[in-house]
């Protein structure tokens, strides 16, 4: 049996059931479930959960707008299920806070496949953060792996699970390139088609983050065709 809680939330009962009976087949009982956003919200209040699945298309708030909310107060990895298949919505929801997307009709072994991963990797990441103090210090910019705190100017800034992993990746492989597939798979796990997206999102909140001014990125650059590289600020980032 596994000890990590998961909020699953959606208004269709089927969906939901679904999800309980496979994810309770490999070993989570730890299963909330939820058909509105104001449940969803009250059991992100009274539990700190591992993984949240989240429906765009709720009857009392849409599922970005919940997204946002969440980010408030956690930083629990966010995966979104829904009818929108558009790309206009699948970027509105990795903008917002979302570190994955799948779209509906999906395939229910996909979706417990991918918060498995994500589980895995957050796992992963708690056993080895206990085990080695990583703290980088670059100038004005400290990322704290021990403590899970993005410093920027002094001042903390939060920076959900998918974003602060995949900053830390970059502080680890200073002015290396790597291309999208490669920081997917290093942050998120095996890449399919329309993937690369969430990297592309990611990179740009945090550039959100860490810039002065995010347009004209002097932290994680782009070089065209080929990836990005993280370049560690030797002078002030104002």
């Amino acid at each position: 049996m596994r000890s990590e809680a998961i909020l699953v939330v959606d208004d269709e009962d089927g969906i939901v059931v679904m999800l309980d009976n496979l994810l309770r087949r490999e070993g989570y009982t730890h299963i909330t479930k939820a058909t509105s956003a104001a449940e969803a919200l009250t059991a992100v209040r009274a539990v700190r959960f591992d993984m949240i699945v989240l429906d765009v298309m709720l009857p009392d708030m849409d599922g970005f707008t919940l997204c946002t909310e969440i980010r408030k107060t956690s930083n629990t990895p966010i995966l979104f299920l829904t009818a929108r298949s558009s790309d206009l919505d699948k970027l509105q929801g990795l903008y917002l806070g979302g570190d994955d997307y799948l779209t509906k009709p999906f395939n229910p072994l996909e979706v417990v496949a991918r918060i498995h991963a994500h589980i895995r990797r957050s796992s992963i990441y708690a056993s080895d953060s206990m085990n080695t103090e990583e703290l980088y210090k670059f100038d004005r910019l400290t990322v704290n792996r021990t403590t899970g705190q993005l410093i920027v100017n002094d001042e903390e800034v939060p920076c959900p699970a998918k974003e602060f992993e995949l900053l830390l990746y970059f502080c680890k492989h200073p002015n290396r390139v790597f291309t999208v597939q490669q920081l997917y798979e290093q942050v998120w796990g095996t890449m399919v088609d329309g993937d690369e997206k969430t990297v592309v999102i990611h990179i740009s909140r945090l550039r959100k983050k860490l810039e002065a001014d995010p347009s004209v990125s002097k932290l994680i650059v782009t070089l065209r065709g080929i990836g990005y590289k993280f370049v560690p600020p030797t002078r002030s980032l104002r």
